[in-house]
């Protein structure tokens, strides 16, 4: 073998280790924490775009596969976009989240305003499954390079653990829309909430616990960012009211067509065929 000499070795570029307010292992747990809440939350901005296509546009199969495959699309798209956003990953990291907040937490409200008032929701629903999945999709690895900048440990490790935080919040965020968001709050309401506390986990993680990476003049303008995304989070939940009653006048009009022979047309149809 050749020996390479030292100084014409590469060089592997490390991420500067993150002044934290609590120890690293605390750190490290709130960030996993962070990943939970956020997975949490992303599931819930993709059930609610399902829930909302077989509602306002019908179709339930066709548009649940868009739904599906131009997030999944999409959230490949926002992984690598995210690796020119690695240098200042908290930072990058704050304004993802808060506006992934904005824009899935509006995104039940904005899709049932285009329906009232054009008559159509797929551009809208399209639009909303790619800026969300990219927005997801950008999460991982910021979180992941701020993880390592607590504690460096090996990559495969990392991931693993990342990747568990992840799909058990997943698996959360999977249960509570149907079983507590929607008989609780309805669909509406459980968009603007779940953009609430996703708001309120992004300005935890950055706004605090890395809050040594930003300037005084940068943790003021991201606290002002989030509590302006808070406001019209809860600014809109004054029109879901007369929004859901309209829409629901509507649908009554003139409901979506169904996707053929679901097991709903089937017993229709059984019902249709009695004496």
């Amino acid at each position: 073998m050749i020996d390479t000499p030292e100084a014409e070795r590469p060089t592997v570029e490390r991420s500067p280790v993150a002044v934290l307010p609590v120890s690293a292992g605390v750190g490290r747990s709130l960030v996993l924490a962070a990943v939970f809440v956020c997975a949490a939350c992303g599931l819930v901005y993709e059930l609610e775009l399902i829930a909302l296509a077989d509602y306002l546009v019908g179709d339930t199969v066709t548009h649940t596969s868009i739904v599906l495959s131009l997030m999944v699309f999409a959230m490949g798209l926002g992984s690598l976009g995210a690796k020119r956003l690695r240098v200042r990953p908290s930072v990058n990291f704050g304004l993802i989240e808060a506006l992934l907040a904005l824009v899935g937490g509006c995104s039940a409200t904005t899709l049932y305003v285009c329906f009232l008032w054009f008559g159509e929701a797929r551009p809208m629903l399209i639009a909303f499954s790619l800026a969300i999945g990219v927005l997801i999709g950008a999460e991982m690895p910021l979180l992941m390079t701020l993880i390592q900048r607590i504690r460096e440990q090996d990559a495969g490790r990392a991931v693993a653990d990342l990747s568990a935080a992840d799909y058990v919040g997943a698996l959360l965020g999977g249960l509570a829309f149907p079983f507590l968001l929607l008989p609780l709050l309805g669909q509406l309401n459980a968009a603007l909430c779940t953009g609430v506390v996703n708001a309120l986990a992004g300005a935890m993680v950055v706004l605090w616990l890395f809050r040594g990476d930003l300037t005084r003049r940068g943790r003021r303008r991201l606290f002002l960012l989030n509590v302006g995304v808070v406001a019209v989070l809860l600014g809109c939940a004054a029109a879901v009211g007369p929004l859901e009653r309209a829409a629901a006048e509507r649908i009554s009009r003139d409901p979506p067509v169904t996707t053929p022979e679901t097991p709903h047309d089937r017993a229709t149809a059984r019902v249709v065929l009695l004496p």
